[in-house]
Parts: C-alpha cells; structure tokens; sequence
C-alpha cells in the first residue's frame, strides 16, 4: 500500500501512518513494526521520516534523549532539595538549641530559689511555732 507513493512527496506518503519515508532513495516504505528503529539496510536513520517530514529519526532520538536526560536530572534535583528541607526541618538549628537550654538552666534556677525559699520559710515558721 505505501509502495504506490515511491518517488512522489514525503507528505503523501505520510499522509498514511503507517509509512515511513526514506529521503535518500525518495522510496516510501511499510514501517518495520517489529522493530523501534528502521534498518540500515532498509533507510539511514537521517534519511527515515516517520509521522512528520521535517524530522528525521536521527535528530528525534537525540532531541528525545535531551528532553529525557533534562527531566532525569531535574526529578533528581527536586528529590534532593526535597530531602534536605526535610533534613533542616527535622533537625534544629544552632540558636533554636541555646534558647533551649537557657530556658532549661532559667527553670533549674527557678526552682532551686522555690526550695530555698521554701526552706525559709519553714525554718521561720518553725522558729515563731506556726508550723
């Protein structure tokens, strides 16, 4: 069927998806379904035209391989800037650790001047018999 478009033009020959158009030798072909890339033998991959004439399967692998490698390295990023907000998030930084323990020794203090006073008072109380 794609045969009958050989030395016509690479937009009627793709006009039937199911044909792919070799530039070199002007011949219009069936797509070897059973394979992903044309034959050598059959059609360079800078001569082969599958589905659109202004682009060969060449400069389509290598664009392809761009856009996939750009999106590999851009997931990578986003999972490694992802890990480490959750790094920073989870551990606490340096002044968020010295207000903690100021406020720890602030309480000890605290509390070592309840039990004096404390203690204080009981000897007063103790002294004047209200005990």
């Amino acid at each position: 069927d794609c045969h009958q478009y050989t030395n016509r033009s690479c937009e009627e020959c793709l006009k039937n998806v199911t044909c792919l158009w070799c530039a070199s030798s002007r011949r219009c072909m069936e797509y070897p379904v059973r394979r992903i890339l044309p034959p050598a033998d059959l059609c360079e991959l800078r001569s082969a035209r599958w589905g659109v004439c202004w682009v060969n399967f060449e400069a389509l692998i290598i664009a392809m391989s761009v856009v996939g490698g750009t999106i590999l390295i851009m997931l990578g990023v986003c999972c490694c800037c992802c890990c480490c907000k959750k790094k920073s998030k989870n551990r606490p930084d340096k002044d968020d650790e010295r207000a903690a323990r100021e406020r720890e020794k602030r309480r000890v203090r605290q509390e070592e001047r309840r039990a004096e006073m404390k203690s204080r008072h009981d000897e007063i109380r103790r002294k004047y018999g209200t005990v």
